[in-house]
Parts: C-alpha cells; sequence; structure tokens
C-alpha cells in the first residue's frame, strides 16, 4: 500500500493549519460567551467546588461544536 502523498501538497497543508486556527478561535469564543453568560465563575465552580455536572456540560458544548465545525469543513 503505497501512502497518498497527495495529501502533503503545500495547499492542503495551508489549508489544514488554517481551518485548525479557525477552529481554535471559535472555541475560544465559544468559551468567552460561555462565561459571560453565566452568572456565576465556571473557573470556580470547576475546580474549588468540584462541580462534576458543570463541567459535562461544558464538555458536550465543546463536543457539539466541534462536531458543527467538522461538518462545516467538510
Amino acid at each position: 500500500m503505497d501512502f497518498a502523498w497527495h495529501y502533503l501538497r503545500p495547499i492542503t497543508i495551508l489549508s489544514s493549519v488554517i481551518y485548525a486556527l479557525l477552529g481554535l478561535a471559535l472555541f475560544a469564543v465559544a468559551l468567552l460567551v460561555i462565561t459571560k453568560v453565566t452568572p456565576f465563575s465556571i473557573r470556580k465552580e470547576i475546580e474549588e467546588d468540584q462541580n462534576v455536572a458543570l463541567a459535562i456540560i461544558i464538555g458536550s458544548i465543546f463536543i457539539a461544536l466541534a462536531i458543527i465545525i467538522q461538518a462545516a469543513i467538510t
């Protein structure tokens, strides 16, 4: 089985880097929106108070956002 060398074209690598940076920027914006919308400190709730339910909800929001970004890229 041969390696698919066409995946290493410069345009493919560049588009992958751009999509990765765009995805990270969207995750940062989503986290900023979540912290501004909630009336409490997310960091304090998860780290100090050990609020597992809040951590699961934040994680599920990021997984849903990742699925949406992946669908938009393809």
